[in-house]
């Protein structure tokens, strides 16, 4: 079950995808960190928040263990990068071909409640 309150945080990520992905097409400069447009400070069931760096890289925040969430999982960050090939960071002005997701260095979400899909290693370098 726990996996299943955690995929809305992942969702919550997901959204802000869209975004990110359109600014790098169709800018030669990035905005600043939380000035993507999808960032949202309201908390919803799961969520506590979701910012975004001057990279794109999206990050997560679950919401307290007040929430559902076990202890293990809550105010744990979730990030997702975004990358013009599988190892590389997008450049503005280039399409976003590939999403690198997982926890983040510091107070990420442990790996078990990840999907397979989600569970890169995440630097702060990626996000920065």
């Amino acid at each position: 079950t726990v996996k299943a309150k955690v995929s809305e945080v992942l969702l919550a990520a997901s959204a802000c995808r869209t975004n990110v992905s359109e600014v790098y097409q169709s800018t030669s400069s990035l905005p600043a960190a939380n000035n993507w447009g999808c960032e949202a400070t309201t908390p919803t069931k799961y969520v506590a928040s979701v910012a975004t760096s001057a990279k794109g890289a999206i990050i997560v925040t679950a919401a307290s263990s007040t929430s559902g969430l076990p202890a293990a999982a809550a105010d744990k960050k979730i990030a997702m990068i975004p990358l013009s090939s599988s190892t590389a960071m997008a450049t503005p002005g280039t399409a976003v071909s590939e999403w690198k997701c997982g926890p983040t260095a510091t107070d990420g979400m442990p790996k078990k409640y990840l999907p397979g899909t989600c569970q890169a290693a995440i630097t702060a370098a990626d996000i920065t």
